[in-house]
């Protein structure tokens, strides 16, 4: 489809607008547009997409099958476009941005003590964070580089690695003190929680130590390491988590070491980026000093 067979940019605000306040007359109102102009340019939008996109139901807007469907992308366009328009307005030809896409927990946990140091000796590139749970593509995503957790080869991609990790069991101190374990069988029958992208965690972490269980998948999922965490810290379950990011939790006692046994992971975590980037200063600047620090 060329360019001239596109909706406006106008057409996609004043639809977006319609939808969320379910009126013309306020969407006009936060426009600064009349109500007959926003209805118009909604009119020529259904047109050109040949489906209507509401109908009225009480005075009110309602936004059809096709409408939702439509809603949903032309957003994502509209938000594109402004985070574009506000990264050229504030672009500084003496300046450089690195984008980078980070596990959240390892982020706040690992990533985060190493940045100042990175920020003050290179105030010329500043820093754009983006959270990732899972792996992606990078181009596809205009990431520069991102941190991974896995095996340490994907296509296209120079692997730095980081380090090994180590993960154990651990609760709040109050949970145990209710439920003794005198085993590590016996935290089979407490609350498991998962991390929801590491679904075999527990069954690995009792396998280890020649155990079975038909309640290791069992319990509740979370996305980050640090709401499972929390959770854990406030009683309830046991977490089984990098010893890296329950460091702090457990220098401070609020949590405990469910039982002594640490499984060491087979996946690792490491700093990535496209091969075709590895020679931008600012990647390149990058790297090195994470793989010092």
């Amino acid at each position: 489809m060329s360019s001239r067979h596109l909706p406006t940019t106008t057409a996609m605000q004043c639809f977006e607008a319609a939808a969320r306040h379910r009126s013309f007359t306020r969407a006009a109102e936060e426009l600064s547009l009349t109500q007959s102009a926003v209805s118009k340019q909604v009119g020529q939008l259904e047109a050109h997409l040949q489906h209507k996109l509401f109908r009225r139901v009480r005075r009110s807007l309602v936004l059809t099958p096709e409408g939702a469907i439509y809603l949903s992308d032309v957003r994502k366009v509209l938000t594109q476009i402004a985070m574009s328009t506000q990264a050229i307005m504030t672009y500084s030809g003496n300046s450089e941005v690195l984008k980078v896409a980070t596990l959240p927990s390892f982020g706040a946990s690992w990533l985060a003590h190493r940045l100042p140091s990175f920020m003050q000796a290179h105030p010329d590139i500043s820093l754009e964070f983006t959270n990732r749970v899972e792996d992606f593509s990078l181009v596809e995503q205009g990431i520069d580089v991102a941190f991974f957790y896995g095996h340490g080869s994907w296509p296209e991609l120079e692997c730095h690695k980081l380090m090994d990790e180590e993960v154990v069991a651990v609760a709040a101190p109050s949970l145990l003190a209710q439920h003794p374990v005198g085993c590590a069988g016996d935290i089979a029958e407490l609350p498991l929680l998962h991390l929801s992208t590491r679904p075999d965690a527990w069954h690995l972490w009792f396998a280890a130590q020649g155990l079975q269980t038909d309640r290791s998948y069992h319990g509740s999922r979370f996305e980050t390491f640090s709401m499972l965490l929390h959770t854990a810290m406030a009683g309830g379950g046991v977490a089984v988590v990098p010893r890296f990011i329950a460091q702090q939790a457990l220098d401070r006692g609020q949590v405990v070491l469910a039982w002594p046994y640490a499984l060491k992971s087979a996946s690792a975590y490491y700093l990535v980026h496209p091969e075709q980037l590895g020679e931008l200063s600012k990647v390149r600047h990058f790297v090195q000093h994470i793989l010092r620090s």
